[in-house]
């Protein structure tokens, strides 16, 4: 359903780049609301050798009729060959916070 509301998960290497990803998500109606966390470490498997890197989880509050849209834009901005973009969905919540993603969201 196009208005049911999801959270979107990524992280970014920097904190700078974060914040610039969040405004350009909020300021296109993409996401009413970014929460860029403190850098926490990763360790993850790639291209066959285990990594450890610095990253920023963001949180993306959305519905998903955006997603399409919220998805090409993180992929084009993300500086990463393969990012992190996951979309989960919301089982409930305060009716007045969903109402309000959905009126920032609205293209």
């Amino acid at each position: 359903m196009p208005d049911s509301p999801i959270i979107v998960l990524t992280t970014f290497p920097d904190r700078a780049g974060a914040e610039r990803l969040a405004q350009a998500l909020v300021e296109r109606k993409l996401a009413a609301c970014v929460n860029i966390h403190a850098p926490v470490t990763s360790v993850y498997s790639w291209e066959g050798a285990i990594q450890r890197d610095s990253e920023h989880p963001l949180v993306i509050k959305t519905r998903q009729g955006r997603y399409p849209a919220l998805e090409a834009f993180i992929r084009q901005q993300h500086p990463y060959e393969l990012p992190e973009i996951l979309a989960l969905p919301v089982q409930g919540g305060l009716n007045e916070y969903i109402e309000w993603v959905h009126s920032c969201t609205r293209d």
